[in-house]
């Protein structure tokens, strides 16, 4: 049996999530990065895109617009602006905004509204990425 370890992501509504877990994958400013138990104590910010949680054996994937990452030899902990499991998203919402981004990205923008547009874009790509499971 693989070794496992607690993980807890946080976000300002609710606890997220709080289960003992064998594996998260993560996307951080350096890349993604897997943890299993064990791993070296690390800190770190989180970048838009999925995380995805191995759980008895299955893998979970979920939305996460960014935060940080605590990681520690038995738990890890994650604190994001937003997550969401696939059946939480509203795909229409995701679309549209996508389509909205899309639109400001082919205006002129200053340097703050572009790097807003590629982020609200990068949020609705991952959103529909996400959902893309379900069906």
């Amino acid at each position: 049996m693989a070794r496992s370890f607690h993980l807890e992501i946080l976000i300002p509504e609710r606890v997220f999530f709080s289960e003992t877990v064998e594996a998260v994958n993560v996307k951080t400013q350096d890349g993604e990065i897997g943890i299993l138990s064990g791993h070296m104590p690390l800190v770190s910010t989180i970048d838009i895109g999925p995380i995805k949680i191995k759980k008895d054996v299955k893998w979970l994937e979920a939305f996460l617009s960014g935060g940080y990452i605590e990681i520690l030899q038995d738990s890890v902990t994650v604190i994001a602006d937003t997550a969401e499991w696939p059946w939480e998203i509203d795909i229409n919402r995701a679309k549209a905004a996508e389509e909205r981004a899309r639109e400001k990205l082919r205006n002129r923008l200053s340097q703050v509204e572009y790097l807003q547009a590629q982020a609200a874009l990068q949020r609705a790509l991952t959103r529909l990425r996400v959902t893309r499971k379900l069906k």
